[in-house]
């Protein structure tokens, strides 16, 4: 033999070799070597290539088994040894290649082994270890246990479906390729467009062996679909790069204020633009993600009168910022779209409606709460408020102090009575009582909880979403809670007089019972249940505790520095706290050595030098001797003197202390 006979690699790439002796049934293998005189290289045929070697029987002649097994061609393909060493027509075997490939939808373990990559008894050792319930992709599973990097297997499956491999990094689409199909689309499948015509389009994918993608694809766009293989690492990168850079080549939607004029009147103004354009379709989609991934809690759509651009804001941080200016010619078309997705009546514009939006995003299940405001000039306001499902907290990571934290959990072990959270909207009542809820979820309890919406959940908990436009309200909800054998109520919110006569029914009964309140401090609840019409001496008898809280922000962690305060600035936080309570208190007195945070800026902030939020609380506890106060239908006043007594601290004390922990700043404990 001569080195004319060729070894083909997956990879497509070739090298001079030699074959040797027959092959050997009872071991299965064959042998060949790299050059002549060189090591022989051993391969049973399954790990080769799964060719029915049946049909080039005079190939066998040529083959042998062997012990030596050299890695470093654990790639190579049988075929272009079979076909060069033994005079069969290349055209043959090519041909008999093609009649014996896998089908689209063979499984990626049974490609890999083909390929010579892995054992079976490798796939079936990873898929026994791999941790329960992920049921993660094979190949995926492979490369995360070092057994196959992602390049041999993107070359593997390229090779056996014949696909071509792409580096998207150089790969630079148009905006109508990348208007074929939404981000959203190409997100949930990771797919990329690479490029595209009238009746054809190419996309890159890491999964060429998922027959949806084609499928989907198909349906979506209506086009012939070929498929590319690249890295799903690439893919994501792409995906985000080029769609954020589509998404702000949309010029003619994004203009500045400042730059126009009304030069119509109000009532004569139409938009020339549907709510079925995709552009706005788009538009809408990116702006309800982007605001979800900023951590944004509300989205505003602010449209102006007549020509006057609308204005988006996202509430971050508790702040509104500015982040986009629209065109007035697509604001009415932008409204539509959201009415549209949250089923509301498009026609109607004269009167507020309320809807929501449910969309998964990456795995993420979000839910915007919509409500649309007739404003002047024939516009329509609309606010969207994210609800993204999510876990309950620990109370560690509350922010509580440490004489709160005893305290409330102190409350939390009460058989019965009423604990409530209060503060204003968007303050973390929700996320206090869930993360209050989870401390004492156990399976010796019976929790149900009433709740609109439902924004955290938590398993062992019987969560409700009521329906008021239905009839199905809180005190429904709670009326059904107390025939279904509850050991702990929560009620989302105390709307009303009749659900906050249940509520203290309930506690009076042998119930634990936690809801909310929309009150501004401790000691202004108590007064605002006598003022609902609740009597005194049940008022009494049911308060375990009240904790009101806001959400301050916190000073980024990257980039707070320490500072030496001056005597002046010292002062002001000893006589915003109260002097004598700062003594009692045991805050840090004025030294050469005391040390506060304050803000810089950097990246991880946006040069801000707030990152996140910090609750600040004020926690009232019903003690014998408030109690007894209560039973007297006293002021507001005279509650704080007596919890002040006993320990309690208001907000703005419970905003100093953190002031001194280095948490946030005075400039935030003022500011709320």
């Amino acid at each position: 033999m001569s080195d004319s006979v060729r070894i083909r690699f997956i990879d497509g790439t070739e090298t001079p070799a030699l074959l040797a002796h027959p092959f050997d049934p009872a071991t299965g293998y064959i042998v060949v070597r790299a050059k002549e005189g060189g090591p022989h290289v051993c391969y049973s045929l399954s790990d080769l290539c799964s060719i029915e070697f049946g049909r080039v029987p005079e190939a066998f002649d040529h083959l042998a088994a062997a012990d030596e097994v050299m890695p470093g061609l654990r790639q190579l393909r049988v075929g272009g040894i079979i076909a060069e060493g033994n005079d069969i027509p290349q055209e043959k075997l090519e041909r008999t290649i093609k009649e014996t490939k896998l089908p689209r939808n063979v499984r990626i373990g049974d490609i890999l082994i083909a390929a010579g990559l892995v054992t079976r008894e490798q796939i079936e050792a990873a898929l026994a270890r791999q941790d329960a319930g992920k049921r993660k992709r094979i190949g995926e599973l492979l490369i995360e246990k070092g057994l196959i990097t992602e390049d041999q297997l993107l070359a593997a499956l390229a090779t056996r479906f014949n696909l071509r491999l792409v580096d998207l990094e150089r790969v630079f689409p148009d905006e109508n390729t990348l208007s074929a199909f939404p981000y959203e689309l190409a997100s949930r499948l990771n797919i990329f467009p690479v490029e595209s015509s009238d009746r054809h389009m190419v996309v890159a994918t890491s999964t060429p062996t998922d027959p949806t993608i084609s499928d989907t694809l198909r349906f979506f766009i209506n086009r012939r679909i070929e498929l590319v293989v690249a890295r799903k690492q690439q893919i994501q990168a792409a995906i985000k790069r080029h769609y954020m850079e589509a998404g702000n080549q949309v010029k003619d939607l994004l203009v500045e204020l400042k730059d126009k004029v009304v030069t119509v009147e109000e009532e004569t103004y139409e938009s020339t633009v549907s709510e079925s354009d995709s552009q706005i379709i788009n538009l809408v989609n990116r702006m309800l993600i982007e605001a979800y991934q900023q951590g944004a809690s509300d989205i505003h759509f602010e449209p102006g009168p007549g020509l006057q651009a609308m204005s988006v804001r996202y509430r971050i941080d508790g702040i509104c910022r500015i982040v986009h200016q629209i065109a007035a010619t697509h604001k009415h078309a932008i409204v539509a779209r959201i009415k549209i997705i949250s089923r509301l009546d498009i026609a109607e514009r004269r009167r507020p409606q309320s809807g929501k939006i449910l969309i998964r995003f990456e795995s993420h299940k979000l839910e915007y709460r919509v409500e649309i405001t007739p404003t002047v000039g024939g516009c329509e306001d609309a606010v969207l408020r994210i609800l993204s499902s999510s876990k309950p907290m620990p109370l560690e990571e509350m922010g509580f102090s440490p004489s709160n934290l005893r305290t409330f959990r102190e409350m939390l072990t009460r058989p019965h009575g009423v604990i409530l959270c209060v503060g204003a909207t968007g303050s973390g009542k929700t996320t206090t009582l869930h993360s209050a809820l989870a401390h004492i979820n156990t399976s010796e309890r019976k929790i149900w909880t009433a709740e609109d919406p439902v924004e955290i959940t938590q398993p062992g908990l019987r969560q409700v979403q009521v329906h008021p436009k239905i009839g199905f309200s809180f005190s429904e909800a709670l009326r059904s809670f107390l025939r279904a054998d509850p050991d702990i109520i929560m009620i989302g919110e105390m709307r009303d007089l009749e659900t906050a006569k249940i509520v203290v029914h309930a506690s009076l009964t042998g119930h634990l019972v936690f809801s909310t309140l929309h009150t501004n401090s401790a000691p202004e609840t108590i007064s605002r249940l006598v003022e609902m019409g609740i009597e005194p001496i049940n008022v009494a008898e049911a308060m375990v505790g009240v904790l009101a809280q806001r959400l301050v922000r916190r000073l980024c962690r990257q980039c707070k520095r320490p500072y030496h305060p001056d005597p002046g600035e010292y002062g002001q936080l000893v006589e915003a706290y109260g002097e004598t309570r700062f003594r009692e208190h045991g805050l840090p007195p004025y030294s050469d050595r005391l040390r506060l945070m304050q803000k810089t800026g950097c990246e991880a902030c946006a040069d801000e030098g707030y990152k996140g939020r910090l609750a600040i609380h004020e926690l009232l506890s019903g003690t014998p001797a408030m109690k007894s106060l209560l039973k007297k239908a006293v002021p507001a006043e005279a509650i704080t003197d007596l919890a002040l007594t006993e320990g309690m601290r208001t907000l703005r004390m419970d905003g100093i202390y953190k002031v001194f922990q280095g948490e946030i700043d005075f400039e935030q404990v003022l500011r709320i």
